[in-house]
């Protein structure tokens, strides 16, 4: 099963996204996809894990989700914005070699039996980038988020920390 949780910055996505987790597994797995670009970072990063408490089982992976032992668990993921920009940097700023990894990562955890809580942003309804690779991301986060909403069972989009149920083909809870 997949779930993805979307939104804006600032919308509820991740705590939203946690209690959903606890409400599925009393321990479930929490992957951090971030790498710490700065001290400010640094900081949001801390508050992300301040806010889990010691139930999780915490695992950081910056590329190769897939690689991790996630089989039959409730898994959050959290966030594809990061892990792309991760796999975006690390192919140059070129869209298709990044957005061919994510796909077959996407496609590989889609293989594997459990619950997966995946959380993104809606960069795209946001401003216009200024600059090509601005706009190179926009589209490949874009285009990521319609592939993993293809796959996911439910999509939910945080408005103001309001669920906004998109598809709910797992049924009505």
């Amino acid at each position: 099963m997949i779930y993805l949780i979307t939104g804006g910055v600032r919308s509820g996505k991740s705590r939203y996204a946690q209690t959903l987790a606890l409400s599925h597994s009393p321990s479930p797995v929490y992957v951090a996809t971030a790498r710490i670009w700065d001290e400010d970072f640094a900081e949001r990063v801390q508050r992300h894990k301040d806010d889990r408490s010691a139930a999780w089982i915490n695992y950081e992976e910056e590329r190769y989700i897939s690689r991790l032992p996630l089989e039959g668990q409730t898994v959050l993921i959290d966030c594809v914005t990061l892990w792309l920009t991760n796999l975006f940097e690390d192919s140059s700023h070129r869209l298709e070699p990044a957005l061919e990894t994510i796909k077959a990562e996407i496609d590989a955890i889609h293989q594997k039996a459990g619950t997966y809580i995946i959380v993104t942003n809606e960069i795209g309804m946001g401003i216009h980038g200024q600059t090509v690779t601005a706009r190179k991301f926009a589209d490949l986060q874009g285009w990521t988020n319609q592939y993993i909403a293809r796959l996911a069972d439910t999509v939910i989009l945080m408005i103001a920390g309001i669920p906004v149920i998109i598809k709910d083909e797992a049924g009505k809870r």
